[in-house]
């Protein structure tokens, strides 16, 4: 484990790409009976179980990013995808002994409800992102719903790995409601998790439209909006909906889906239900 904060930038991220990059204990299962009995193995059923562990969709991303062939004109930009042009014969290779979080976390069980906090934000704004996408009849709603729950991959990476490093950081927060995510973890750890998000993104040549959309620097972009709309309700609502931030985030997403504030507090509340 990580108990002290590099120096900079480039050493986190010269870290984390030697490090395994683990999955749930479930997906972990399911795996290893698909290696067992080829019948249940599928690209969609890999889907499937991608959808229900970030960890892992950002695995196969990384993975068949690796893996792609340099005649390839487009990228892999979901786990399905990822997964069939790979084949599930290399796919399976790379899952044979995987490290799994639980495992990791054995002896720290506040760590690990503090990844599961993070991984079930990012399924709320998942659903709230492809809700928000359909509205907008956009083309790439699986890739945005995606990239909505993967948006704080490194903060669940961070759990994983520095769980000690990620506690002090949750906690000067909830010492000081005031303090901004991206100064607790200047202090804590150097480096803001939001750069070394997209330093491991370019390592790993994670696809370029999941880049550009978890993007906040292009909030011109309605596809960027709509990831960083629906992550925003989603992290200002984990605790309850009295936050004085929700507010103005119903009038920016009723911009985006042409709604009233009030129309959009109903798409989202049913979004939510």
């Amino acid at each position: 484990m990580i108990v002290n904060a590099l120096p900079s930038l480039e050493a986190w991220s010269r870290l984390f790409c030697q490090l395994e990059v683990p999955i749930l204990r479930e997906s972990a299962v399911a795996l290893a009976a698909m290696i067992e009995d080829e019948d249940r193995a599928s690209p969609i059923a890999i889907g499937r179980l991608a959808q229900a562990d970030p960890l892992l969709t950002l695995r196969i991303l990384a993975l068949a990013a690796r893996h792609r062939s340099r005649r390839a004109v487009t990228d892999t930009e979901t786990a399905v995808t990822g997964v069939v042009m790979m084949g599930l014969g290399r796919f399976f290779d790379d899952f044979r002994s995987p490290t799994v979080v639980e495992d990791l976390l054995a002896d720290d069980p506040e760590a690990l409800a503090g990844l599961q906090q993070v991984i079930d934000r990012g399924f709320r704004a998942a659903g709230f992102a492809l809700g928000f996408a359909v509205h907008r009849l956009d083309t790439d709603a699986e890739v945005i719903q995606e990239a909505a729950m993967l948006h704080d991959f490194a903060e669940m990476l961070l759990w994983c790995r520095a769980p000690a490093l990620a506690r002090r950081i949750r906690d000067r927060q909830a010492a000081d409601p005031a303090l901004r995510s991206a100064q607790a973890q200047l202090e804590v750890l150097n480096i803001r998790l939001h750069d070394l998000q997209r330093a491991l993104m370019q390592a790993w040549h994670l696809p370029e439209l999941l880049a550009q959309i978890t993007d906040r620097d292009h909030l011109d972009n309605p596809q960027v909006r709509n990831v960083v709309l629906a992550v925003d309700i989603a992290r200002h609502t984990q605790f309850g909906w009295d936050n004085p931030a929700v507010p103005d985030d119903l009038t920016e997403i009723g911009r985006l889906l042409n709604l009233t504030p009030e129309s959009a507090r109903r798409k989202v509340m049913g979004l939510d239900a």
